[in-house]
C-alpha cells in the first residue's frame, strides 16, 4: 500500500486504491486547465480532478517562475505554455501530500524539485532533479520558500513579495487553509480524518508567519483570503488556541 495513503493524515476507499498512470489519464481525455489570477500568477488544475485534485499556482517574476503544488497531471500544452514565460527556476511542493508527478514536472521543464529535508522520507522515488533544503530556500529576488512544520514536519509556504499588487503573496498549501467563510484559516495535522494540532504548534507557525509581509494568502484549492491576510491568521490562531484549551467547553 501506498505510505501518503497509510499514514493517519489520509484514508483509503472502502474498495481500495486504485491506480492509474499519465498515458491512461492521456488516452482518458484528462486535461489542464489554466486561468489567469492576477500579473504573474497562473492557477493549474487538472479536469477531471486527479488524485487530491489540488490547484497548482505558477508564479512568475523577472528571474523565472516557480511550479507550486504541481498538478498530478502533465500535457506538452501546459509545458509548453509555461516555457513561453521564460526559465523555471523550481518545482515545489508545500507537503508529501502533493508530491504527484512532480519529478515529471521537474524533468519536462528541465527544472529542479525542491523537497523540504525534513519530508524525503515521503519520497516515492528520487532523481537527479531532487533538491533538498531546509528552512528556507530563495527562488528569485522577493520569492523565497519557507519551513513552518504543522501538517507535515516539512510543511512549506511560498512568499511571492510583488503578489496582490505588492502588498504580499502567501501560498500555503495546506500548512494553512483558507476557509469557506473567507474570513478565517484552520491548522490540522489531517484535513480529512480532523485530527487537530496543538496550540503550541498553531502559535509557533503562527508567530514565524507573522514576521513575513503579506495581503492575501492561496490555499490548494482555489480557496483565498483576500484581505488583511496576518489578522486573518491571528484571529484564527487565537481561535484555534482557545478552543484546544478548554476555553468555550461551557458551549458544548
Amino acid at each position: 500500500m501506498c505510505p501518503i495513503c497509510a499514514d493517519e493524515r489520509q484514508w483509503v476507499p472502502a474498495d481500495g486504491q486504485r491506480w492509474t498512470d499519465l498515458a491512461e489519464l492521456r488516452a482518458a481525455g484528462q486535461r489542464l486547465t489554466w486561468t489567469e489570477r492576477e500579473p504573474g500568477l497562473v492557477s493549474i488544475t487538472a479536469e477531471p480532478r486527479v488524485g487530491i485534485g489540488q490547484t497548482a499556482q505558477l508564479v512568475t517574476t523577472g528571474e523565472g517562475s516557480l511550479l507550486w503544488d504541481p498538478p498530478g497531471y502533465i500535457d506538452d500544452e501546459t509545458v509548453g505554455r509555461i516555457r513561453e514565460r521564460g526559465p523555471v527556476l523550481a518545482v515545489a511542493a508545500s507537503h508529501p501530500h502533493m508530491f504527484g508527478v512532480q519529478i515529471e514536472w521537474a524533468q519536462a521543464l528541465d527544472a529542479p524539485v525542491l523537497v523540504c529535508d525534513r519530508d524525503r522520507e515521503w519520497l516515492g522515488r528520487n532523481d537527479s532533479h531532487v533538491e533538498l533544503w531546509g528552512d528556507a530556500r530563495r527562488i528569485a529576488d522577493g520569492l523565497v520558500l519557507y519551513r513552518v512544520g504543522g501538517h507535515f514536519a516539512g510543511s512549506a509556504v511560498a512568499l511571492w513579495d510583488a503578489g496582490a499588487d505588492g502588498r504580499g503573496l502567501l501560498l500555503t498549501g495546506d500548512t494553512i487553509f483558507p476557509n469557506p467563510d473567507r474570513r478565517s484559516v484552520g491548522f490540522l495535522r489531517s484535513y480529512p480524518n480532523k485530527i487537530p494540532l496543538s496550540g503550541a504548534v498553531v502559535e509557533r507557525i503562527t508567530a514565524q508567519l507573522e514576521q513575513l509581509r503579506f495581503e492575501r494568502i492561496i490555499g490548494n484549492f482555489g480557496n483565498t483570503i483576500d484581505h488583511d491576510g496576518p489578522a486573518v491568521l491571528r484571529f484564527s490562531a487565537d481561535r484555534h488556541i482557545r478552543w484546544v484549551r478548554g476555553d468555550f467547553d461551557n458551549l458544548t
